[in-house]
C-alpha cells in the first residue's frame, strides 16, 4: 500500500526551497527551484524510511493534513503530499569494521541532513554503484 506524507516547503526571500516533513524530524531537504524541492523531497523521504527501516526502527504512520495544519508552526509552508516508495527488499543487518574517526564524520554528516548511519550509508553505497 502506497503512502503520502506531507511535506511543508518554505521559502525565505533570499534562500532556496526549504522542505521539512512534520512527521519524520530530521527528514528535510531543500531545492532551487519547486520542482527540484519536489523531487529532493521524494528522494530525501526515501532515504529516511529506508534508514529507519535499516535500524529497525517503527516508521509512523502519516498524519493527517488537518492534524499538520492545526501546529501554527507548520502554518508558513505549503502543503505537498510526497509518495513513499514501495520497499525494495528486505533489510539485512551487516556488521563492517571502519576507523574510529570516519565513523564520527559519518555519523555527524548524517545526523546534520536528516539520515540515520545506515540510511546515509545505503545512500552513499547507491550512488557509488550507479556511478
Amino acid at each position: 500500500m502506497m503512502r503520502d506524507y506531507i511535506a511543508l516547503i518554505h521559502k525565505d526571500q533570499d534562500s532556496d526551497y526549504g522542505v521539512s516533513f512534520p512527521d519524520l524530524p530530521g527528514c528535510i531537504s531543500a531545492g532551487k527551484t519547486l520542482d527540484e524541492a519536489q523531487t529532493m523531497a521524494a528522494e530525501a523521504l526515501a532515504f529516511h524510511l529506508e534508514g529507519l527501516a535499516l535500524d529497525g526502527e517503527p516508521v509512523p504512520e502519516p498524519s493527517s493534513l488537518q492534524t499538520i495544519m492545526s501546529d501554527r508552526a507548520n502554518r508558513d509552508g505549503v502543503a505537498v503530499l510526497v509518495a513513499a516508495p514501495q520497499p525494495s527488499g528486505r533489510s539485512v543487518r551487516v556488521n563492517v569494521t571502519l576507523p574510529d574517526d570516519l565513523l564520527d564524520a559519518i555519523d555527524r554528516h548524517a545526523e546534520k541532513n536528516g539520515f540515520t548511519r545506515s540510511g546515509f550509508l545505503a545512500q552513499a553505497a547507491k550512488k557509488a554503484l550507479v556511478a
